[in-house]
């Protein structure tokens, strides 16, 4: 998924789609893409580790590259 350039509209809709399947991994994609932050804060505020952040990042991407 190029982040330059996503339609944010179908971005918006794809991840309100994947927050109710995966409403931890919506988040990450929320505060990674939306919030800028790294995975390292991401992992401090969701209070999980950074393993957790990067796998979901992932999958996220993948499933997000699907559906927009």
């Amino acid at each position: 998924m190029e982040e330059a350039s996503v339609d944010l509209l179908a971005l918006d809709s794809a991840l309100t789609r994947l927050s109710e399947i995966d409403a931890q991994t919506a988040q990450v994609v929320e505060f990674r893409f939306f919030g800028g932050l790294t995975v390292e804060q991401t992992a401090k505020v969701m209070d999980i580790s950074k393993a957790t952040v990067k796998r979901e990042w992932m999958i996220a991407k993948a499933w997000l590259k699907h559906q927009v």
